[in-house]
């Protein structure tokens, strides 16, 4: 498979402006011209998440492409595709969906793309020209998104789509139960089959929310708040400071088993160990 590098550093600043195979159509990715060296500034960043096989990496995808972090640098990685849904098997699959960027052979929209070697190539494994999943989640068999139906996949190509009665903003699914979240305007919807949802009772509108272990959920909240659960929904804390309009959302356990918090706020890059009350600046 030919790849395309695009290990450029982004050396403007960081203007964040809101907010898993058919052979048939896998495609190798390949840029008609290398990607010079850019000081544009990072836009529309739609999701953070830290890759589960280096603890180290920070990943941001972008309007203009997927990003490490670096010393307080993004450095961008593969090819320009804007990633509208992006996520992170627990074993290093990255799995996203968007629209190619200029000389980017995949089709429009992307469908699910998939990643193994960490973001440097990618290929369609479905629904490539049908669909774009601005909301995407996955575990290590299953991935759910919507693309203005909410879909879940147990391999990545045969779909099966979710009666929802509220549009979902972001999804997410537990690793071992599979348990199901949609952050809607109605407020989260949960459930445990894709038939039947209810809705747990949280103390502000969530907007984005990912589950970190079986128990454990965090969100954030449409005034900035994060919130989070240590019992799957049935009672939540909420921080007494808003971090500002929260855009991306991602939260783990440390090496020390600390819950981990990374947020795009505003034009910041944040991660707070104690809920949101403090946040070091990543970005």
């Amino acid at each position: 498979m030919q790849r395309v590098n695009r290990r450029h550093l982004i050396a403007g600043g960081l203007g964040v402006l809101g907010a898993g195979a058919l052979a048939a159509c896998s495609r190798d990715v390949q840029s008609e011209a290398p990607a010079p060296e850019s000081t544009a500034s990072l836009s529309h960043i739609h999701a953070i998440v830290r890759d589960p096989v280096d603890s180290s990496v920070v990943l941001l995808a972008a309007h203009e492409g997927l990003f490490r972090l670096s010393d307080q640098q993004p450095i961008a990685v593969g090819p320009e595709i804007d990633l509208m849904g992006f996520t992170v098997t627990p074993d290093g699959r990255y799995l996203a969906s968007g629209h190619p960027g200029p000389g980017v052979d995949l089709p429009e929209p992307l469908g699910l793309i998939e990643s193994t070697d960490r973001g440097e190539s990618w290929n369609v494994i479905s629904r490539g020209g049908e669909s774009d999943f601005h909301a995407l989640a996955s575990t290590s068999d299953r991935v759910l998104g919507f693309d203005g139906e909410l879909r879940l996949s147990e391999d990545g190509q045969t779909w099966t789509t979710l009666p929802i009665g509220s549009m979902p903003a972001s999804v997410a699914i537990a690793e071992a139960s599979g348990t199901m979240l949609a952050a809607t305007e109605d407020g989260v919807l949960r459930s445990e089959d894709g038939a039947s949802w209810d809705r747990l009772d949280t103390p502000q509108l969530i907007q984005l929310l990912t589950w970190v272990d079986e128990q454990t959920i965090v969100g954030a909240s449409v005034e900035g708040h994060l919130l989070i659960s240590h019992d799957a929904g049935g009672s939540w804390t909420v921080s007494q400071q808003s971090l500002g309009e929260i855009s991306a959302l991602g939260a783990g356990l440390t090496v020390e088993g600390a819950l981990e918090v990374l947020v795009v706020a505003g034009a910041s890059v944040l991660r707070t160990l104690d809920g949101g009350e403090t946040a070091e600046r990543l970005l």
